[in-house]
């Protein structure tokens, strides 16, 4: 997909949610059957002979490519979810935000030793959640896992919350 494309469909909001934020709303990369379509032949495209097996998607927005791209690649969908939201025994990790902590699970069952994994999300700002979500994985015994984002903020420096050796990849940089 032609990046000046996503960029074009893709929507700013200023001074949300708070003044001062300029939020990328991916909403409008989604409803554009052409980006959409585009967002996910391009995923498959660098995934496809990677082998994986297992595609965790990060609540919300990481459910929709998430999902489409482990139908793509006849792999598992796995949900990482806020506490409470998983109805099954969870494995979680909590990490530090800029203004206090949260917490993030997935299924104990869901991934295993024999899993080859691709974590997505929409977007790297400074990378804790998907850091965390990286960390359940790799709890789990995961072979290997790969990280993908839409989407990433260069200025907020999001990369610096994993080691060097995690393969990282993101459609956008801005």
């Amino acid at each position: 997909m032609n990046k000046e494309t996503l960029k074009k469909n893709l929507r700013e909001i200023p001074d949300f949610p708070i003044p001062g934020i300029l939020f990328y709303d991916v909403t409008t990369l989604f409803k554009n059957a052409e980006c959409l379509q585009g967002m996910i032949d391009d995923l498959y495209e660098i995934y496809k002979d990677k082998g994986i097996t297992k595609v965790v998607g990060i609540e919300s927005r990481g459910f929709i490519l998430g999902g489409a791209l482990a139908a793509r690649l006849g792999a598992g969908f796995v949900m990482a979810r806020k506490p409470g939201k998983l109805p099954a025994e969870v494995i979680e990790e909590t990490y530090a935000k800029e203004y206090g902590t949260d917490t993030i699970q997935i299924h104990k069952d869901s991934i295993t030793e024999d899993d080859v994994v691709l974590l997505h999300d929409d977007l790297l700002a400074t990378g804790g959640t998907m850091a965390a979500v990286y960390r359940l994985v790799q709890k789990c015994g995961a072979k290997k896992a790969y990280v993908n984002f839409v989407i990433e903020l260069k200025g907020l420096n999001g990369r610096n919350a994993f080691t060097s050796d995690v393969d990282i990849t993101t459609l956008l940089q801005l």
